[in-house]
């Protein structure tokens, strides 16, 4: 995933039956192997990013805000895109692996205990793989709709791991289905930290109900390559200690499947990426060139 949460992760301790959801963030930013995901992330979905940054018309001059930015790829092609008149701030609960001399601000923030920085400034508000992991989404959203000029754009990516749950579409052999039972106890994690795994579906009607207009949504479905490889051995390792103390899986298992991916044997994929974007109403204000650094 992306972007740093507001739940750092500190240990993993099951969840008894009736308890509430443990909301500490699965897949910390604080790990070493979260530098791995990020890499791999960018491989899979910057491209599908960059291609809406380009159909929401992002060009010289303008504000954006990069949500839970995680590292700093995103950050650096708005920056890019924007040019040196325009502004982009990258925030995250954790931005250890953002790069302050990228050409973007960085801000360290919390996207649901914090207020929105500069509340109706921003061209752009973009968040990737993120409000799947904050209980309390239609805060999160609506703080990124008032972060919104009149006429700005707010473009949330999102995970829907229910649409397609699976890590190996064709279930040929035993390794392909030891890949899918480890997918299903990763899912049970994030369950149980509070993930929302239906979220990307319904990105359309949040960001309506958040008060956007022209709203559209389209999907991403990556299956099987190098990137896809990558990210789900990262992935397994950075959450192994938790999947063994919940009894989710044992060493040897974990240990198989990784050597089952280092060496080629499986088509792995990841569950459909649902990009929705959405219009802040009304017409910005008229006012004079925006400086370099967009204040």
């Amino acid at each position: 995933m992306s972007s740093s949460q507001p739940f750092a992760d500190h240990g993993s301790e099951p969840r008894t039956s009736g308890s509430a959801p443990d909301h500490r963030y699965l897949l910390d930013n604080a790990r070493r192997e979260a530098g791995e995901r990020f890499t791999w992330l960018a491989e899979l979905f910057d491209g599908v990013t960059r291609g809406h940054f380009d159909r929401l018309g992002v060009k010289a001059g303008w504000r954006c805000w990069e949500v839970g930015a995680g590292g700093p790829s995103v950050p650096e092609a708005l920056a890019t895109a924007v040019g040196p008149t325009g502004y982009v701030l990258a925030t995250d609960i954790n931005p250890a692996w953002l790069d302050p001399h990228g050409g973007y601000e960085v801000l360290r923030h919390d996207i649901v205990g914090d207020p929105p920085p500069e509340p109706g400034t921003f061209d752009l508000v973009h968040a990737r793989l993120v409000l799947v992991h904050v209980p309390d989404r239609a805060r999160a959203l609506a703080a990124m709709v008032a972060a919104l000029r009149p006429g700005g754009r707010l473009l949330v990516e999102d995970a829907d791991t229910e649409l397609q749950p699976l890590a190996c579409l064709d279930e040929v052999g035993p390794a392909q289905r030891r890949a899918n039972r480890l997918r299903r106890a990763v899912r049970e994690l994030m369950t149980r930290r509070g993930a929302d795994l239906r979220y990307g579906r319904t990105l359309p009607r949040a960001l309506r109900a958040a008060g956007l207009v022209d709203v559209t949504a389209a999907g991403c479905f990556p299956v099987g390559g190098v990137a896809c490889d990558r990210l789900e051995a990262a992935t397994v390792r950075m959450v192994r200690a938790e999947l063994l103390a919940a009894g989710l899986a044992d060493d040897a298992e974990i240990d198989a499947h990784l050597a089952a991916i280092d060496a080629g044997e499986l088509d792995l994929t990841l569950a459909p990426l649902i990009s929705a974007w959405g219009r802040r109403p009304g017409r910005p204000s008229v006012s004079g060139p925006r400086s370099a650094t967009g204040r």
